[in-house]
């Protein structure tokens, strides 16, 4: 059994969950691939399909366009696939597949809708998780396909658990990707939902560290770790002699009992 699908991803994870795609027999109509200076993986994406003519191949960047809209209605889809793409899909394509456009999101919804995901579920002590779920005109807020939760280890920061959260993304996709085949899934609604939602620069709001703060160290710790992401930008800071210094933190989980 097969579907009609575009596919549109960036990133390492996308490559994985396309080659899962290709390996089961369905090939994507289209290819939307990021062309922003942050991409990662569009030239591998292109490379695993060579069966496409080159303008099914579409940059991001002209998602917006009229002709992008064309082409895409005239594909007759049943699917939109976004693994990690990072463009915000208008609504004018959102209705074009006959089922709906599917998104896989770092983050166990409703909670930690939009950016930065394992950050906000560590500040916030919120679940964690991935989730498939169909998207609509708001950020993360369309109905749930499948989803499952990752515990958050004592030792885990933003950073660990994004690289452990990649590979719960592909185990839920692929034990959806039966129901997604036979169009047959049940869609759960989060419209009376409880959750939380972030925006990209939200981050900037807690990273500063006021040395004369009298704060639990056990909070600290958790800012801390909160904010060890892949990149220093996004670390903790404290000022002190008109110098910035950013934290990051590594915890280790001793082998041995204390005595």
């Amino acid at each position: 059994m097969t579907i009609k699908f575009g596919y549109a991803g960036d990133r390492n994870i996308s490559v994985k969950i396309l080659e899962f795609l290709l390996k089961n027999d369905n090939y994507p109509s289209c290819l939307l691939v990021s062309d922003n200076v942050n991409a990662t993986d569009s030239e591998h994406l292109v490379s695993r399909c060579p069966f496409l003519e080159r303008d099914l191949i579409i940059p991001g960047s002209k998602l917006p366009k009229k002709d992008t809209k064309s082409k895409l209605s005239s594909l007759n889809l049943d699917y939109l696939i976004c693994i990690h793409f990072p463009y915000i899909i208008p609504e004018s394509i959102l209705s074009i597949p006959k089922i709906g456009v599917l998104n896989l999101h770092p983050a166990y919804l409703p909670w930690n809708r939009g950016w930065h995901t394992p950050t906000w579920a560590i500040f916030d002590n919120t679940p964690f998780g991935a989730t498939l779920h169909f998207m609509d005109t708001s950020l993360d807020t369309g109905d749930i396909i499948h989803e499952k939760k990752l515990p958050i280890s004592l030792e885990d920061t933003a950073d660990s658990l994004y690289q452990k959260v990649l590979d719960l993304e592909i185990e839920v996709f692929t034990e959806a990707f039966p129901k997604i085949l036979q169009k047959n899934f049940t869609r759960i609604p989060q419209k009376n939902l409880k959750g939380s939602v972030h925006k990209k620069n939200d981050i900037k709001n807690i990273q500063k560290i006021d040395l004369n703060e009298n704060a639990p160290i056990k909070d600290l710790i958790i800012k801390l770790k909160a904010l060890t992401t892949n990149t220093i930008d996004e670390a903790a800071f404290f000022e002190e002699n008109g110098e910035i210094y950013q934290v990051q933190i590594k915890i280790i989980k001793q082998d041995k009992e204390l005595k």
